[in-house]
């Protein structure tokens, strides 16, 4: 009789260190696998790295003028053009900056931080009219290259007044919903609650 409580006592005590066994290294393997997907996860938001929000189309007139001197300065060649200058500028924000930490434990991503919206690209076109070179002083291939820079730098100028930012500023929740949808497609949940949002844009989440 005593044999069998002893064997039955083993059974049982074997029973229950395997059962122990097997749940933690469930909740081992689970931890595990929560953690990786928080990793996909934060990279797959970062991928997206540029989200363009806003586009400008600018039209500027440009006087180029150009003097170059020569034989000791004795003498001197101008050459000039009236340029147009046509240019789309994209607004929008760089998600590699975005301040993102993972709750494991609850499966959420906190959202500290929003960056500011920046300029993303300048794509300048160049037409050139009355254009005049100079005795010893032409148009040349760097000269394209210049000017195609110095048009971005003008065009860049022109953004701060254009209204632009403010614009891209209000779309400021609607990256901040891409990011939440990419968050929900492996059931996580973003948080973003120590953001600073308008009551227009609360109105909007309540929605």
């Amino acid at each position: 009789m005593d044999d069998i409580i002893e064997v039955f006592l083993g059974l049982v005590l074997g029973a229950i260190l395997m059962y122990w066994l097997f749940s933690l290294f469930r909740r081992k393997k689970n931890k595990e696998l929560t953690q990786q997907q928080s990793t996909v996860l934060l990279d797959k938001i970062r991928s997206v790295c540029k989200l363009v929000s806003v586009e400008g189309d600018f039209a500027e007139i440009y006087h180029y003028e150009n003097t170059k001197e020569g034989l000791m300065s004795l003498l001197r060649s101008k050459k000039k053009a009236l340029i147009v200058v046509k240019a789309k500028a994209q607004i929008g924000y760089d998600l590699t900056k975005l301040d993102l930490k993972a709750d494991n434990s609850n499966k959420r991503i906190i959202l500290e931080n929003f960056p500011e919206p920046e300029v993303l690209s300048i794509e300048p076109d160049l037409q050139f009219y009355d254009i005049k070179n100079g005795l010893f002083n032409s148009f040349s291939p760097d000269d394209l290259t210049n000017l195609n820079q110095e048009a971005k730098e003008h065009i860049k100028q022109k953004i701060p007044e254009s209204g632009l930012m403010e614009t891209a500023k209000k779309e400021a929740l609607q990256a901040v919903l891409l990011v939440e949808k990419i968050v929900e497609t492996i059931g996580w949940k973003l948080d973003y609650s120590a953001l600073e949002i308008s009551n227009r844009e609360k109105h909007f989440l309540d929605e």
